[in-house]
């Protein structure tokens, strides 16, 4: 049962590696408060990739539902979690309950404490494609989960006019700013990890070389959407073949989602290359600085589609619609879907035109400015304690400034047009790491 004595309870659910990263934030954030006190409740509806994320942030799960099994289906997760939630929430009674985005753990958590009367807070909430198919089951997942919530987190003004015109009200709605975009600025103040496949990669792009000796250009990948299993990623397997075929310059890394359904699909056709590097996932400090290594982005994940562009990183998007529309608009993200064609004319186009390329690297990043968690946090202690309104997220009001402190980080001059003399980000961000470390991360 909740100690009613430390002030008003908060649930937060999450159970994959994304909701974890986006979640860290606002944990942290509600630590600092005196008026709301975090209990934490993880389904483990990711296992390792879950875990990695909540040692690197510091949290630890007050509650770990384990449901985890091996090619567990989307029924089995819904109701081992919706079961385990069920008790949880009986043994905490929380004043509210948070969920991150759209996955099942998030619709999950979100009914349980509909089901018992407590007050849903959706963190990154109004996402939408219109395709209830794409991403599958994501896109009902969050429309669900937004009938369900009482206060509404929206990352943009565009999530927030997507719930406005399902009728949501629109004191309800406050934008904040991504969550993930506080997450990076934590990670990346930090050295590079002493992660294995980070190493492999630098020596062989030969990022620790001299900028004249030359580097390798660097095509980063990951995909591993439900909508994508089988003959979409066996197609974006053979683009990537293609590539290295075609560039034996070029250095493909791919950390491979744990899935048997993505591994059959795409490790075939690039099976044997070698200048294709696959690899298990990695913890999510070692991505980002693998991000910030990377000449182009490949991906299917909504999270990278938002890291990216803040470390100045051309994203194609292997799908058709996009959650996120906001990055296609400001040039920061392309739509390529998994055709491989496309693929590979995409991916040919940034390696072989600077300006194709600056145009995409050098566009705003549209999703937030580091204080995403506390307007959410002051936003829930409005609703639960009548604390003041914070003010919404205006993107463009306050300009974006990554912190980087990663040695040898090359320019698209460097591994374009080696010779060229080398420009390395060298920013800091002690105000954002600061939080955190008050914080007891």
């Amino acid at each position: 049962m909740a100690d009613r004595s430390t002030g008003h309870t908060v649930l937060l659910v999450y159970g994959t590696r994304p909701e974890a990263i986006k979640m860290a934030p606002v944990v942290h954030e509600l630590r600092r408060t005196r008026s709301l006190r975090p209990v934490l409740a993880v389904t483990g509806q990711h296992r390792t990739m879950l875990d990695q994320v909540n040692n690197l942030f510091g949290l630890v799960p007050d509650y770990d539902l384990e449901i985890l099994q091996h090619r567990q289906s989307l029924s089995g997760v819904t109701t081992r979690a919706l079961g385990g939630l069920e008790a949880v929430m009986a043994e905490v009674r929380p004043d509210a309950v948070v969920v991150q985005g759209d996955t099942t753990t998030a619709f999950t958590g979100a009914l349980a404490a509909f089901y018992q009367n407590v007050p849903v807070m959706h963190l990154e909430a109004g996402l939408r494609t219109d395709d209830p198919m794409s991403p599958f089951p994501e896109e009902i997942n969050r429309r669900l989960t937004a009938q369900l919530a009482e206060l509404h987190l929206a990352p943009t003004p565009s999530a927030r006019a997507n719930l406005l015109a399902e009728g949501i009200r629109p004191e309800s709605v406050l934008v904040t700013g991504n969550t993930v975009i506080d997450a990076l600025l934590h990670v990346a103040a930090a050295p590079p990890p002493d992660d294995p496949l980070l190493a492999e990669v630098r020596r062989l792009a030969g990022l620790d070389e001299p900028a004249e000796v030359g580097r390798r250009q660097i095509v980063l990948v990951t995909a591993h959407r439900r909508e994508s299993w089988g003959e979409p990623l066996a197609q974006v397997g053979a683009a990537l073949a293609r590539l290295a075929t075609e560039r034996p310059e070029l250095l493909v890394v791919l950390p491979v989602h744990r899935n048997p359904a993505v591994r059959e699909a795409v490790l075939p056709p690039i099976a044997g290359l070698p200048n294709v590097l696959v690899a298990d996932p990695v913890d999510y400090s070692a991505f980002t600085h693998l991000m910030a290594a990377a000449t182009v982005i490949v991906t299917d994940s909504g999270g990278v589609q938002e890291e990216a562009p803040s470390l100045g990183k051309p994203v194609l998007v292997l799908r058709e619609n996009t959650e996120r529309p906001e990055g296609v608009r400001a040039g920061t993200t392309r739509l390529v879907g998994t055709d491989t064609e496309r693929i590979v004319a995409a991916v040919g186009q940034l390696l072989d035109d600077p300006v194709a390329y600056a145009a995409m690297a050098e566009a705003v990043n549209p999703y937030g400015d580091g204080q995403a968690a506390s307007r959410a946090v002051a936003a829930i202690e409005h609703r639960l304690c009548g604390t003041p309104a914070p003010d919404p997220f205006i993107p463009g009001a306050r300009a974006i400034n990554i912190p980087l402190r990663i040695p040898h980080q090359p320019t698209y001059s460097e591994v374009i047009a080696p010779g060229t003399s080398a420009v390395l980000a060298e920013q800091t961000a002690a105000g954002a790491s600061a939080r955190f470390k008050e914080a007891g991360a």
